[in-house]
């Protein structure tokens, strides 16, 4: 491995050499990665599983996906299958380490047992609203339970009959027994376990109690030998927890590290938030482009190494800070540019009709993919006829100052093919132009002249006898506040939502785009990077969405 090419070093590295240095775990290194099947992995996520994969792979270890499937309520198949091929589309790979929380249901049961029989858990029936009161504040100390001091076999006899399923959703809890007066609020008695009365996607309804993340989480890591457990700095206040479990039971015992977790400008990342958008649909679906989930990068055309790249610049922190999303298209849009084929299209199509160009009459021409490149070689065949169209934009009736492309009198290059003169202009009752009628100079095939001459102006077109006809959606960022969940207090981030982020128009394209692929990029010359939809196109009916502008709003910022 070259110097330019060595991992980035941060202090999770910093903290896992000093492991190898003393042989805490033997020089092995063991990761996990637990998402909750209870949504799509968005872009935050992906920050998680870059560092949860990255590392082990760097340090030659294993990684485990492993599901936090403990709540049955929220939690599906689809997220399941989602979650797998999100982190395959990265490029990580868990072998056959596909582990679920729900595996180990029995041993944690187990576990749960051992701490009531040390007297460090009992069953409580205080209410949501009575815990809450009980439980104290940042400022003020809780107060025991009127049940903490139940004696052992009792605890023991009700939480067995807990999982019998002879009690209701949310009478009893059973709850570790630690200090109420804790000045960290997680260890004034968490809940270990919550009745539930819920079809489970695996277990189905062999249980109704289910355990707590917090319980959950260090044991399944000693149960799988995870060595370093990484989570987001919002678990920090949670490590003692994980620590005081692993302790208490005399397992073996991970190291929890914390970094702090991606945010990222005009973008929600709480899964909470991303489900009331679809539920409530002001999106089409967790794959909706304009979400950050990696699903509807992916559909949106953004390439995988394009996430890893941003994810590896911003780099691993301890502190909590907000990452310019222009950040991450000015990399989306540096990859495409080197390997997008360019192809034209006219997404506000008008119709030129080249007045001196013979009926009937049609030829090609040979246009490369690369055009700024020839030597990335490529090229396609590009039918030209008689009819064409071109962007509105592309012509004015009355030219502003230094406008260098059609208005009447006025020749331009049509790209790759022929200059054009503009002769007449057609409009309808409303006098809205509907049509341009132009010449073409037969000695400029190719888009150079005989004569030497030369034009200002050059414009793309598409043959209007070959076009492909295809809808196409145009994106804007979802939210106009630049941190829709951190607003002022009555104020909701829908209210912030983007209405006019989509934008869907009918466009005209050259041929070759009906052998698009899902999953290949182009550039539609001057109005940016495309992909076909995989959820909407149908064959003769493909739906291309924007992956990114021209525009490179990011190295603006900078200047």
């Amino acid at each position: 491995m070259t110097e330019e090419n060595l991992p980035k070093s941060n202090f999770i590295r910093d903290i896992i050499d000093e492991h190898n240095r003393t042989g805490r775990f033997g020089g092995r290194v063991h990761t996990r990665f637990p998402p909750e099947p209870n949504g799509y992995l968005h872009i935050g996520h992906a920050k998680a599983l870059c560092i949860d994969f990255g590392i082990a792979e760097d340090y030659g270890g294993l990684t485990n996906l492993r599901y936090d499937d403990t709540n049955p309520v929220k939690e599906d198949v689809e997220y399941v299958d989602a979650i797998k091929e999100d982190i395959h589309w990265l490029g990580y790979d868990w072998g056959d380490r596909e582990y679920y929380a729900s595996d180990y249901f029995e041993p944690l049961y187990e576990m749960a047992i051992q701490l009531i029989e040390k007297g460090l858990a009992y069953v409580d029936e205080l209410t949501p609203e009575e815990m809450r009161e009980y439980r104290g504040t940042l400022t003020e100390p809780g107060k025991n339970s009127p049940w903490r001091d139940r004696p052992i076999e009792e605890t023991l006899d009700l939480f067995k009959r807990m999982r019998a399923g002879e009690f209701p959703d949310g009478s009893k809890t059973l709850r570790a027994k630690i200090d109420m007066a804790s000045p960290n609020i997680n260890m004034r008695d968490p809940v270990m376990y919550r009745i539930l009365h819920a079809t489970h996607h695996r277990t189905g309804d062999k249980w109704c109690i289910y355990p707590m993340y917090d319980f959950a989480h260090g044991q399944s890591d000693s149960i799988e030998g995870i060595t370093h457990s990484m989570c987001s700095l919002e678990y920090e206040n949670h490590r003692p927890l994980y620590d005081w479990f692993l302790d208490q039971l005399g397992i073996f015992h991970p190291q929890q590290i914390e970094f702090a977790r991606l945010n990222l400008t005009h973008t929600v990342m709480s899964k909470r938030k991303l489900r009331r958008l679809v539920e409530e649909e002001y999106v089409d679906g967790w794959t909706d482009p304009r979400m950050p989930t990696l699903s509807a990068m992916r559909r949106r055309g953004y390439p995988a190494a394009a996430i890893r790249e941003f994810i590896d610049t911003i780099g691993v922190a301890k502190s909590d800070s907000f990452v310019e999303v222009e950040l991450l298209e000015h990399i989306v849009r540096d990859q495409l540019n080197q390997n997008a084929k360019r192809r034209m299209a006219v997404l506000d199509p008008l119709k030129v009709v080249l007045t001196n160009y013979p009926e009937g009459q049609f030829e090609t021409f040979e246009i490369p993919d690369f055009p700024q490149s020839p030597e990335s070689g490529g090229a396609r065949t590009v039918p030209f006829g008689r009819e064409l169209w071109i962007e509105r934009e592309d012509f004015a009736e009355v030219p502003p100052p230094k406008y260098h492309r059609l208005s009447p009198g006025k020749e331009v290059r049509l790209m790759n093919a022929y200059f054009i003169t503009c002769d007449e202009v057609i409009k309808d009752a409303d006098g809205r132009v509907i049509e341009i009628h132009c010449t073409y100079d037969p000695d400029t095939k190719g888009g150079n002249a005989v004569d030497g001459r030369k034009v200002k102006g050059t414009i793309h077109w598409v043959s209007a006898a070959h076009a492909i006809e295809a809808e196409v959606h145009i994106y804007d960022q979802m939210f106009l506040d630049e941190h829709p969940e951190d607003l002022p207090e009555g104020e909701s981030f829908l209210d912030h939502f983007n209405h006019n982020s989509l934008e869907v128009l009918t466009g005209y394209l050259e041929p070759d785009l009906a052998n698009a692929a899902i999953g290949e990029a182009y550039q539609f010359v001057r109005d940016g990077y495309f992909a076909l939809d995989s959820v909407h196109s149908k064959p003769g009916k493909p739906v291309f969405n924007r992956t990114i502008g021209l525009v490179d709003s990011w190295a603006k910022m900078q200047k």
